[in-house]
């Protein structure tokens, strides 16, 4: 894999930046739930992506925070003339079964989607999210505020599952 674990200042600057753009439009409007569900839709696709630990999902989840760090630290140099590189405490979000990828995938796909018949303003926002998401889930916090995510995706799968086999029906 050729993608980080590890969150820097700069790739949190970078998230930051991000998500101050698409909540600034919001908070200056009619703050309205609706404004901020493009943004939502991407933020909950990273989840998602965060729980799987490899796949191209996973790929993609630890290939963000690699762009993130790169281009935060190059923001914040270029900006403050200080280096940004301080690593942040590292989360992750782990115990993704076969049934819980099953969900993840249908989720992502919904959230795809939704991206291909958003407009260019939400396309952007889903984006945005997105990388916001997956960016903040390398860090303790968020991963740990999120750590329940794994088991939910789990369960919702073993329900699909004991669903199609008619577990309970007869």
């Amino acid at each position: 894999m050729t993608g980080t674990t590890t969150l820097t200042l700069g790739g949190l600057l970078a998230a930051l930046i991000v998500l101050i753009a698409n909540l600034h439009p919001w908070y200056r409007g009619g703050r309205e739930m609706k404004q901020l569900s493009a943004f939502g839709k991407g933020f909950a696709a990273a989840a998602c992506a965060a729980a799987c630990p490899g796949g191209l999902l996973g790929w993609a989840h630890s290939r963000t925070g690699t762009i993130a760090n790169g281009a935060g630290e190059r923001a914040g140099s270029t900006a403050t003339g200080t280096t940004q590189g301080s690593a942040l405490t590292t989360g992750q979000l782990t115990g993704l079964t076969a049934t819980g990828a099953v969900v993840v995938v249908l989720a992502v796909f919904l959230v795809v989607l939704a991206y291909k018949a958003a407009g260019k303003a939400d396309k952007r926002r889903i984006l945005g999210g997105a990388f916001v998401g997956s960016v903040l889930l390398l860090t303790a916090g968020v991963a740990g505020a999120l750590s329940w995510l794994p088991s939910a995706l789990n369960m919702a799968g073993d329900g699909v599952v004991a669903a199609v086999q008619g577990a309970g029906i007869l």
